[in-house]
């Protein structure tokens, strides 16, 4: 008789401990196992949210007024969550890592010293204009001409566009600034398209060997991935590529790979892989719903470091 031990989420059968692998049989989604396989790495994990009253536009403090305080206050709760994934994803993947988190505003001077090999930036939960435009100009600045890899993930991503002449638009194709509340989202887990599958960012997802661990990827160049954003980008900005996209967002990954530059922006979060095993330790099938985001950024990783071409 078949049971679930729920203390460490192995599947039992009366002869076969089928715990983390179902290579016994192909109708169970395998197992993919976490190794550090990345040597060591120098990483800059940028906290793109909004921190202090310093960080607001003239616009954010007057629409907020005297509610500002407790709108910091929330983008500082979500900023150390955002962060800390990012962190977790870093440290399970690299042996030696060595990572900086520093605020929108203190990235130049930071990338100037640390020289790393890497910089990821976080997702966003307020509109840009409600954003400081002297720091907002300062990382345009810095982004236009470092050689360093960056990844953008969500708002980051976002970010990156406008640095880049973009505009950004609602999920359903309105200016930001005349919806603020109650957008259109896309959420939860959904499926991405690849576009582009010659990138070095996908290697290993599409080789058909161990990577086939569920059978929507036999249809086509299919990616799950968490969702959660009511902006997009509105085309792909000048120099860019399309690498995937999805029914609702056009731009959902793409890459500046030219001119000495190594610019990624992923749309949805690759960045929750570790968040969803530490939150459901007991549920494991749910640790494949989160393999894709996962060899994502550890490709990106080897890309930054050169592992990978």
């Amino acid at each position: 008789m078949n049971s679930v031990d729920e203390k460490d989420g192995r599947f039992m059968t009366s002869s076969v401990d089928f715990r983390y692998s179902w290579s016994l049989n192909e109708d169970f989604c395998r197992y993919t196992p976490v190794e550090r396989n990345i040597e060591r790495a120098r990483v800059i994990v940028v906290n793109s949210l909004l921190g202090t009253v310093d960080d607001l536009s003239a616009l954010a403090l007057e629409e907020w007024g005297d509610d500002a305080e407790r709108k910091l206050s929330e983008e500082n709760r979500i900023a150390e969550m955002a962060c800390e994934n990012i962190v977790k994803n870093v440290t399970r993947m690299v042996r030696e890592p060595e990572i900086v988190t520093v605020k929108l505003s203190e990235l130049t001077e930071t990338a100037e010293k640390f020289r790393p090999d890497a910089i990821i930036l976080s997702g966003t939960l307020s509109d840009f204009d409600y954003y400081n435009p002297e720091y907002l100009k300062s990382f345009a600045d810095f982004i236009r001409n470092t050689r360093t890899p960056i990844l953008g993930i969500c708002g980051g991503h976002q970010l990156i566009g406008i640095s880049f002449g973009a505009r950004l638009v609602t999920v359903d194709g309105r200016r930001p600034e005349s919806v603020r509340n109650n957008r259109v989202t896309e959420y939860e887990y959904r499926f991405v398209k690849i576009t582009d599958d010659s990138d070095p960012i996908f290697s290993g997802l599409l080789d058909g060997g161990v990577s086939r661990w569920q059978e929507y990827t036999r249809r086509g160049e299919l990616l799950r991935v968490w969702q959660n954003h009511g902006l997009q980008i509105d085309g792909v900005p000048a120099g860019f590529r399309t690498l995937a996209t999805s029914f609702l967002c056009e731009n959902q990954m793409m890459v500046r790979n030219e001119d000495g530059q190594l610019i990624y922006g992923v749309q949805f979060h690759l960045e929750k892989s570790f968040e969803d095993w530490n939150k459901n330790p007991s549920r494991w099938e749910h640790f494949n719903e989160s393999r894709d985001g996962r060899i994502l950024f550890e490709n990106f990783l080897r890309v930054a470091t050169r592992k990978i071409h």
